[in-house]
């Protein structure tokens, strides 16, 4: 049973940093890339950042410079480091799993975890 379980959500003020992690099981972690979406009140799910197989990184505009996205595929998770936190930054972050090679079409989500930005 293919699972991904993200964690380290939580209340921050703004300016401060929190990182979030996402553990896969169920399918071979390393040959999926990885993503970090978001999804504020009322807003569109969107791309915040995203790791390849390979370890390329791409981030939205929004968090470049202030978000870092990591994998350890020893223990298939993944990682959202983020720092110097906006108000706007408040949404619910979901972890997404796409396959690559011989899994192309399987795709995967988490069932998030909530991130507040406020004084």
């Amino acid at each position: 049973q293919v699972q991904l379980v993200e964690s380290g959500g939580g209340l921050v003020q703004p300016g401060n940093s929190l990182r979030l992690s996402c553990t896969g099981s169920g399918f071979t972690f390393s040959s999926y890339a990885m993503a970090w979406y978001r999804q504020a009140s009322g807003a569109e799910r969107e791309l915040v950042a995203s790791i390849t197989t390979a370890g390329t990184t791409t981030y939205a505009d929004s968090v470049k410079g202030r978000f870092t996205i990591s994998r350890d595929n020893a223990k298939t998770t993944v990682y959202l480091q983020m720092s110097s936190l906006k108000p706007e930054d408040t949404a619910v972050y979901y972890c997404r799993s796409v396959g690559s090679a011989l899994y192309y079409g399987m795709d995967y989500w988490g069932k998030g975890t909530l991130v507040t930005v406020s004084v």
